[in-house]
């Protein structure tokens, strides 16, 4: 596929997804929300990365739905409703992919594109970072997975607050919501995200695809059906070559390869 709402490319092993309508501020229209379905299917169905960032061009991520889009021409409610379940297709490819998904968002991160980068596993962003469930401003309810991930996030309560005021949420509350992992300067961002993305290279790719997979069921399963996951994740995990290699390692007296702190350079979180 010919993309012209993103671009796509790997570096180093990480994929780079960058979303890239700046002049609209990168709003999902239907061109891009099929380009990205393309990518998340090409990473699924190829493999050869360990990591993949997505970002925004133009100093935004993600503006939301393109709303002149939307209005061009009046649907049904049938329609309508389809043309949203037909979203998440793709995007829970995206939120169940396994592997480790990192969002460097720098500017607007608006309704949908809010919820897009609430489908990462972290996100690092800017000072100039802005995060709104905006669409109660406009008459409508979250879609593209907000009441699935952002209650699961920040709990309900304050879910229902972001959700219902419709309000803006700056970078020092969203770090300590726990929706934003660390803030970076803008000239730096992308380059973090990356060397953070990068550090999952020396990681055994089976043992954190299968440890997403069940984290991202945990809260709708009982312990009983986690606990059989874990020991059939378990089981497949003690026969790979990257737990026989860290065995090995460990028992020579060798670093190991995937050391979060070591490879961060320091013991903090970053």
């Amino acid at each position: 596929m010919t993309y012209r709402a993103i671009t796509y490319e790997v570096r180093d092993g990480t994929g780079l997804l960058t979303l890239n309508r700046p002049a609209q501020r990168n709003a999902l229209d239907l061109d891009m929300r099929e380009e990205i379905s393309d990518v998340v299917a090409r990473v699924r169905r190829e493999g050869g990365i360990h990591a993949l960032v997505m970002t925004g061009a133009g100093g935004a991520f993600c503006a939301g739905g393109d709303l002149k889009a939307l209005t061009e021409s009046e649907r049904p409610v049938p329609v309508n409703r389809e043309r949203i379940r037909r979203l998440h297709t793709w995007f829970a490819e995206l939120v169940n992919l396994e592997l480790p998904v990192i969002a460097a968002v720098d500017g607007p991160a608006f309704g949908a594109g809010f919820n897009l980068a609430l489908a990462a596993d972290f996100i690092l962003c800017s000072p100039a970072a802005r995060f709104c469930a905006v669409f109660v401003r406009i008459g409508l309810v979250p879609d593209l997975g907000g009441f699935f991930l952002l209650p699961r996030i920040v709990g309900l309560q304050r879910a229902k607050e972001i959700i219902l005021t419709g309000r803006v949420v700056e970078p020092p509350e969203a770090v300590a919501l726990g929706i934003v992992h660390s803030v970076h300067p803008a000239a730096e961002l992308l380059d973090r995200a990356l060397e953070f993305a990068g550090r999952f290279r020396h990681a055994s790719a089976p043992a954190l695809g299968m440890a997403k997979n069940i984290l991202n069921q945990s809260f709708h399963l009982d312990q009983h059906a986690l606990a059989e996951m874990e020991a059939y994740a378990q089981a497949v995990a003690l026969a790979t070559e990257g737990h026989r290699k860290a065995v090995a390692d460990f028992l020579e007296k060798k670093p190991l390869a995937f050391d979060w702190n070591r490879l961060s350079g320091s013991g903090e979180r970053s």
